[in-house]
């Protein structure tokens, strides 16, 4: 019994150990990997999910903006109590060799060992008797000491990520509005200087997008980390770039769209392997642009005196093509994460957040 016990144990610790060097150590995708704390975070979003539903839109997006630090905290929580309770085992395995001034020795005491050693410097009150305990103790202190220094040095690359990402989706309200516009950023944009303007601006997402692909594989908790404002958020910026450069592929002179079609095929890279990650199946057939909107982008360009550089129906093509080849996936990712997707086309209106303010 005791040897089951032991193996048990041993196994929970390497288990426990090798989730904390893949989630935090190991940056990249891995296809197969112990996920036991880690499915725990997962399945518990769905409840969670469900009741943030039930909420006013700014509660709820609030109660979701919780899950991810939340869960975080869960997670280090899980790792450190089954890895306490592995080396309890091992301890209880051992034959429990503490020595207790009055009374025995039960698992009880075994757990309290383990936990206290992993978290200080050992309990005064027992101490370990044989070579086999002893050693236990000191690997049970030395893991201790390796996760509390993995995490302090793994929470602010964590947050640095974010506050990264969101910077620059904050650079997008003044172009594309709050929520962003595929249909707002390009009439914005080639209003002040055609469609050389639009192709190089959409150039200059390339870095985000690649960065974010990064950031957000090697820590997908990221994910569930919310924007300031509930108008805004990384998914609807991601959405909104891929939009902006299918529409300059279809329809921007070839070497204005150039710029576009970089940005487009990393971003496109970067919502097939999230959507892998966040292990969701891309949605059926999705149609976020109907034709009277594609027609109405349309004659607003012209009457900007923007003209396309192919025929409508050329443009319409094209662009059913091009979106084919991501809206799948970004559905996807909207219904797994709770993120709203952008509209195409969205009317000029005071409520970007950088016009709006309490102060009068």
């Amino acid at each position: 019994m005791r040897v089951l016990v032991g193996i048990a144990g041993g196994t929970l610790v390497v288990l426990m150990l090798t989730e904390i060097f893949l989630a935090f150590l190991l940056p990249r995708r891995v296809k197969r990997d112990p996920r036991i704390v880690r499915l725990a975070f997962a399945f518990g979003w769905r409840p969670w999910r469900r009741v943030a539903r039930l909420l006013p839109a700014q509660s709820r997006d609030t109660m979701l903006g919780i899950y991810g630090p939340l869960g975080l905290l869960i997670n280090l929580v899980l790792w450190i109590g089954s890895m306490m309770l592995g080396y309890a085992c091992l301890q209880w395995a051992g034959g429990s060799h503490l020595g207790v001034p009055h009374g025995s020795v039960d698992f009880g005491n075994d757990l309290y060992f383990s936990a206290a050693t992993m978290t200080t410097d050992g309990p005064s009150s027992l101490a370990a008797h044989t070579a086999f305990a002893r050693a236990i103790q000191v690997i049970d202190a030395g893991s201790g000491l390796a996760v509390l220094a993995i995490v302090i040095g793994y929470l602010p690359s964590l947050y640095q990520a974010f506050s990264r990402r969101e910077a620059t989706v904050s650079q997008l309200d003044a172009r594309a509005g709050s929520p962003p516009s595929a249909g707002r950023l390009v009439l914005r944009t080639t209003q002040t200087g055609g469609w050389a303007k639009l192709g190089s601006y959409l150039g200059e997402w390339e870095q985000w997008v690649a960065e974010l692909m990064e950031t957000h594989l090697a820590y997908p908790v990221l994910g569930y980390f919310r924007s300031q404002h509930v108008n805004q958020n990384w998914l609807a910026a991601m959405c909104t770039v891929l939009d902006a450069c299918a529409f300059t592929i279809a329809a921007a002179p070839k070497d204005s769209a150039e710029p576009a079609r970089f940005t487009f095929a990393i971003a496109r890279h970067a919502v097939v392997d999230l959507t892998y990650s966040y292990r969701v199946q891309p949605v059926g057939e999705v149609n976020r642009l109907p034709d009277a909107d594609l027609r109405a982008l349309l004659r607003q360009l012209r009457e900007a005196d923007v003209h396309p550089h192919v025929v409508d129906n050329t443009v319409a093509e094209r662009l059913r093509h091009m979106r084919a080849l991501y809206e799948p996936y970004v559905c996807a990712l909207t219904r797994r994460l709770e993120l709203a997707l952008p509209p195409w086309l969205a009317p000029e209106s005071p409520t970007d957040n950088w016009r709006n303010t309490d102060w009068h």
